[in-house]
């Protein structure tokens, strides 16, 4: 059997035998950090008590922390979105908000507001239509091309570097960065997960975002949930690894799938049904931007904002 060694709140041990283990702990917790390059950008440790990696309950509880400040959101994605238009909101009634957008993709990535009304899921779409919305009317400073290399601590507050470029200074820091599977409590059982997305290697190509970019992946259950430790099984958003496109509903499939096997019932093992909804925009889609692009400027601290029409050749590679 296996042997789970668990550690209560109280601070005392027991350990448990099981036949199988489900791994539904999710990443949540463990959030990619700031640097572009995937580790801790200089300062970032010194600065956690500016930082918060996820997103923030900036309409509830952490209203306070944010109503009136200055605010510089990292990272491009969904996460990113619903921050900065919970931030607008925030900023209707607290004008003295700022918020300032900063990302590695170029301004004119078409990718960066999602596939809009080509989205098949509408709620998803319609979050980056109005992010879009919201870049071009002037409310967020847009600051694209951004790697992040360093946290500095200036008597005007906290100030973002690339190099010798250098955002304003801000109060606080949103890190929509993305997040990544803790595997160090599985160290002692036989894995089998792909080196780059880190989700078990028969369903990696499946999710791949550089293969996948559409959205188009394919029903998977049990067969390619498979560890070589028999009856272990990682399970939700922890078996995507780092690939940034997980739904809800394929964990709900996952489990079903997965719950079957264990209870001997093979053919509702393998029966997967599940059809998820692409996202309407492709890495290799190569065509002219028509719309206005919101493009940051900024040189020594100082900022300016300009709308100017881009012409971007979209190129491959996994979402930022």
């Amino acid at each position: 059997p296996f042997v789970l060694a668990l550690r209560r709140p109280d601070g005392s041990e027991e350990r448990l035998h099981a036949r199988a283990v489900i791994d539904a702990s999710g990443t949540y917790q463990t959030p990619n950090p700031l640097g572009a390059s995937g580790v801790p950008a200089l300062g970032e440790e010194a600065h956690a008590g500016r930082i918060f990696y996820g997103i923030p309950d900036v309409l509830g509880a952490h209203r306070a922390r944010y109503s009136g400040r200055r605010v510089l959101v990292v990272g491009s994605g969904h996460s990113a979105f619903n921050v900065l238009l919970d931030l607008a909101q925030l900023a209707r009634k607290a004008p003295a908000t700022r918020v300032a957008w900063a990302f590695r993709r170029p301004a004119g990535d078409r990718r960066l507001f999602g596939g809009a009304g080509k989205d098949a899921l509408s709620a998803r779409g319609d979050l980056g239509a109005r992010t879009r919305a919201l870049v071009q009317s002037g409310a967020v400073l847009l600051v694209p091309s951004f790697r992040l290399e360093a946290l500095e601590r200036t008597p005007e507050g906290v100030v973002a570097r690339d190099g010798e470029h250098r955002l304003p200074a801000v109060d606080e820091v949103v890190a929509t960065t993305g997040f990544r599977p803790d595997h160090a409590p599985l160290r002692e059982l036989r894995l089998s997960l792909d080196a780059s997305v880190e989700a078990p290697a028969a369903l990696a190509p499946l999710i791949d975002p550089n293969l996948h970019s559409c959205g188009s992946v394919p029903p998977h259950g049990e067969a390619e949930l498979r560890h070589p430790e028999q009856g272990f099984y990682v399970v939700g958003m922890k078996a995507y690894g780092r690939a940034p496109t997980f739904l809800l509903l394929t964990g709900y499939e996952q489990v079903r799938s997965v719950v079957a096997y264990l209870t001997g019932d093979l053919q509702a093992a393998r029966e997967v049904q599940l059809v998820l909804p692409e996202t309407g925009v492709c890495n290799t889609d190569f065509r002219t931007v028509e719309s206005a692009t919101l493009a940051g400027v900024c040189s020594d601290g100082a900022c300016a904002t300009s709308v100017a029409p881009v012409e971007q050749v979209a190129a491959g590679g996994c979402c930022a």
